[in-house]
């Protein structure tokens, strides 16, 4: 098919085509259901779009984007207290205040956009560029200006395609991996892979487990969600605030929003000490795979019961014997992951500045928006 497609870009998911749903089978991150989370409960420095790809009248393929106001930001991450720390947030607040990204900042892997079959992958994505185009200019109507345009998250192996689309000239950038878990057939139980450990990391499973004693971790359903969405927002503005790095924070109706649209393929599990909730962390269950979400905990007592450490293993735990392939853990403490048995996958990604001058060292500004983070990649298995 060499036709050109036609682009339709949508504010409200009540604008949707009536066939949106079918092209998000085999992603629950571009169905209409989590669209309308985006559209109830997104970060308030976020506007999110999305995009109708149609031959002639037919639907053939769909995608998001998000628009970033970064000036309305309270923090971009408190951890580290340094001189670049505080360029960085100079050269935010300046030149790059305005993000338009084509895909979903909120989550790591590829969710951006779905073509059907029928389309050339090469002309599928020279459309997705021309929708950022027409995405721009509809943001000069409203009256903002955007001054970087980012793709992202992409395997290596898509990488050809996105430079004979048109994107040679954009900065190919590669963030932080995505640290992936892959759950063999043979796995049943949770004991199957406490036994595939290696003594090392066996002694520090058991060790992790003693040190949560006490700890009752309890399923929330919406109810007890909003009965603690102050405990909740807390525990989490706590681990987003002092993470390195931030380009947005949650509402605090997220969580709920979340519950009430995604019902029982969102799980929220809170973790408690003494009747007092002192942790939570969310997973969602996206086909076959099981995507990680956001977590929040009280630091001092996280520390002292590998409060933490326990979530992975309980996530790993429910997935195996649920019947998982995949648990996608996302970017952001690679150690920790790396221990428990999950494996880096490097992500790219394009990037271009509406400024020429500042596109020409845009790789010097990138080292300012995305901190190199050292770490050693650990093999728990035998």
């Amino acid at each position: 098919m060499n036709r050109k497609l036609t682009i339709e870009i949508y504010s409200s998911t009540n604008e949707l085509p009536k066939n949106w749903n079918a092209f998000a089978v085999e992603n629950i991150f571009l169905s209409k259901e989590y669209l309308e989370i985006l559209e109830e409960s997104a970060p308030n420095n976020m506007s999110c779009h999305f995009i109708g790809f149609f031959d002639e009248k037919e639907l053939v393929g769909i995608a998001l984007s998000q628009f970033l106001d970064l000036n309305k930001l309270e923090s971009f991450g408190e951890r580290d207290k340094c001189i670049k720390t505080s360029v960085r947030n100079i050269i935010f607040k300046n030149f790059c205040s305005h993000v338009l990204i084509i895909g979903n900042n909120m989550l790591t892997g590829q969710n951006a956009y779905f073509f059907s079959e029928k389309i050339d992958e090469i002309q599928a994505l020279k459309a997705l560029k021309t929708a950022s185009e027409q995405l721009k200019a509809l943001f000069i109507k409203k009256g903002f200006k955007v001054h970087v345009t980012t793709f992202k998250d992409f395997p290596k192996e898509e990488i050809t395609n996105f430079q004979l689309a048109g994107f040679h000239n954009s900065y190919q950038f590669s963030t932080q991996p995505n640290m992936l878990f892959e759950i063999p057939n043979h796995w049943k139980t949770e004991q199957d892979y406490i036994d595939a450990l290696s003594k090392k990391y066996r002694d520090q499973y058991k060790r992790a487990r003693k040190k949560s004693e006490g700890i009752v971790k309890r399923k929330m359903h919406l109810e007890d969600i909003i009965k603690y969405e102050e405990t909740i927002y807390n525990l989490y503005h706590h681990v987003a605030k002092n993470a390195h790095f931030n380009t947005f924070f949650l509402p605090k109706n997220h969580f709920r929003t979340f519950k009430e649209l995604l019902k029982d393929k969102f799980l929220f599990y809170g973790y408690f000490l003494d009747e007092k909730l002192i942790g939570f962390n969310t997973i969602i269950k996206n086909g076959e795979v099981m995507d990680t979400y956001f977590l929040g905990y009280d630091d001092t007592i996280q520390r002292e019961k590998m409060l933490y450490l326990n979530m992975l293993y309980d996530m790993i735990a429910y997935s195996i014997n649920k019947g998982f392939k995949e648990i996608i853990f996302a970017r952001t403490a690679l150690e920790i992951k790396s221990s428990v048995g999950a494996k880096p996958q490097e992500m790219f990604g394009f990037m271009k500045h509406n400024n020429s001058i500042i596109d020409l060292a845009i790789d010097k500004v990138f080292c300012y928006l995305d901190p190199e983070v050292v770490w050693q990649e650990r093999n728990p298995f035998k």
